[in-house]
């Protein structure tokens, strides 16, 4: 018996194994790759990038605990970036499963931000003077469109309960006219919204973060001038972190996923190339 026809029936629970340590040496050992970078995240990166020290910008954190792996890594590096540059988001919510993630996730990246400033000597962030988080409301078109005349109509008070007016930050923010731009973190539809409304009827520009399997239908949006700037599932999430110089979680799973990708392929081939050298000795 050739060495390809061990392989033939090799025990499953064997592949299972290598593609398991395939995902897991990467990650536990936080190997990286070389990251490729698109133009679309790089129009995004900038666009933060050069926003003067002091701007006010939205972020809509709209996923939930299944598609946290694409989008959760891209809102870390945004709120970093934005940490920063001394600029001063506000987040909003439009999926009730996304209010913890948001939350989570804003507490521990100002915890990281603020114990790096230290350690450098820069000034740390403060909740309410430089960054906010206003919480779910449910509204969908009508809660988008409302925004663009005055938040209070939807929003009295931040995710806590604290009314906006006693949150430094918030006094002078009114509506769309009082952010430089959104960053929408969509799993669903309402990155359309935005686009069809915040877009079109207030001008507001946009930069959009999908899931891979809907970033393709976002491309139009991007060609029409609609929005600023893409990122597309993960690997959206690790160009971003490459242009941070920040690796981390997207770049480590970007690596795990090429190397399981070339395990498979491996297989392929050696499964291919067992069974036409059988069906060759079978013949003759």
């Amino acid at each position: 018996m050739n060495i390809f026809e061990r392989f033939e029936k090799i025990d499953r629970r064997f592949i299972f194994l290598l593609v398991a340590l395939a995902v897991l040496i990467p990650l536990v050992l936080k190997v990286t790759m070389k990251i490729p970078v698109s133009s679309p995240v790089v129009s995004a990166f900038n666009a933060v990038d050069t926003l003067p020290r002091g701007t006010n910008i939205l972020i809509s954190v709209d996923y939930d605990p299944a598609s946290m792996p694409e989008l959760q890594p891209m809102y870390k590096s945004f709120l970093y970036q934005c940490f920063e540059k001394g600029i001063k988001p506000v987040m909003i919510v439009q999926w009730p499963l996304g209010l913890p993630l948001s939350i989570n996730t804003m507490q521990e990246v100002a915890n990281q931000y603020n114990k790096d400033a230290k350690a450098e000597g820069k000034d740390t962030v403060v909740y309410g003077r430089d960054y906010v988080n206003i919480g779910y409301r449910p509204g969908g078109v009508a809660l988008v469109v409302g925004i663009g005349k005055e938040i209070r109509d939807y929003f009295e008070s931040d995710y806590e309960g604290t009314p906006l007016d006693s949150l430094p930050m918030m006094k002078d923010i009114h509506n769309y006219d009082n952010f430089a731009l959104l960053v929408a973190l969509e799993a669903g539809s309402m990155g359309d919204i935005y686009v069809q409304y915040a877009n079109a009827r207030f001008g507001l520009k946009i930069i959009l973060g999908m899931t891979a399997v809907s970033a393709p239908d976002a491309y139009p949006y991007l060609q029409a001038h609609q929005i600023i700037g893409l990122l597309g599932g993960l690997q959206g999430a690790a160009e971003y972190e490459t242009l941070m110089k920040r690796p981390a979680y997207a770049t480590m799973g970007m690596t795990a996923q090429s190397w399981v990708h070339v395990l498979i392929v491996l297989f392929i081939l050696i499964g291919n190339i067992g069974y036409f050298i059988s069906r060759k000795k079978k013949r003759s």
